[in-house]
């Protein structure tokens, strides 16, 4: 299991829960949960609730967001103009708010998925070596 290079990342963060499939908690680096929001919303517009279930779904099930993670995350996004909403129908015809990438947020979101993989590259270097 710790081939897995979700589970390496996780292992050194701190910004918000996961579970992987054994049931052990570990946190994620500060930013990840955001970047993970703006990448799925890059894909197409979604409520909360269908974050949660892409985030979980696309990460066959190792991530699990918890709603007092996502809504702030998603606040604070919509202050710093990354992200728009609007009042919309969820599939099971309740009311919820639709979230959308702003032309801002699809720049930040470049910005941040070339800093993150350079950081994982340096990570995974550093967990390969053998000896120091």
């Amino acid at each position: 299991m710790l081939d897995n290079p979700i589970l390496k990342i996780a292992m050194c963060g701190i910004e918000f829960r996961f579970m992987a499939k054994n049931a052990e908690h570990r946190d994620l680096f500060a930013g990840a949960l955001e970047l993970m929001i703006l990448h799925s919303l890059r894909l197409k517009p979604m409520h909360g609730y269908a974050l949660v279930k892409h985030i979980k779904l696309v990460s066959d099930d190792l991530l699990k967001i918890e709603e007092g993670s996502l809504y702030p995350a998603l606040q604070r996004l919509l202050r710093a103009g990354l992200l728009e909403s609007k009042e919309g129908i969820s599939a099971k015809g309740r009311p919820t708010r639709i979230y959308r990438l702003t032309r801002a947020g699809i720049k930040h979101l470049e910005r941040e998925k070339s800093g993150f993989e350079t950081m994982f590259a340096g990570i995974a270097r550093v967990l390969a070596a053998s000896k120091a």
